[in-house]
């Protein structure tokens, strides 16, 4: 089924989802939507904007990175499902 020359069974399969008639109808004319706003911005003039990762400079909002004092470990324990010998107790992963 195809809408406004949007092929929404192979954008499904590609997106690996199953869809119902309605849905491929409601969601094919919604992505013919997103299509045409993104055809608009192609005519945007862009030719004096640099090209950038951020909108916005970023900072480092990390702080010092400096030794403290440990967390008592009953405190560090306090939510923990399981807890064995002063240590979270997870369940084994390696097979």
């Amino acid at each position: 089924m195809a809408h406004d020359g949007i092929d929404i069974d192979y954008v499904a399969n590609l997106a690996r989802i199953a869809l119902t008639d309605e849905e491929k109808e409601r969601f094919s004319g919604q992505l013919g939507q997103v299509l045409e706003y993104i055809e608009k911005l192609d005519t945007v003039d862009v030719s004096g904007v640099e090209p950038t990762a951020h909108a916005f400079p970023l900072e480092n909002v990390w702080r010092d990175d400096k030794a403290e004092p440990a967390m008592p470990v009953e405190v560090a324990l306090k939510n923990a499902p399981a807890a064995r010998q002063n240590m979270i107790v997870v369940p084994k992963v390696v097979e």
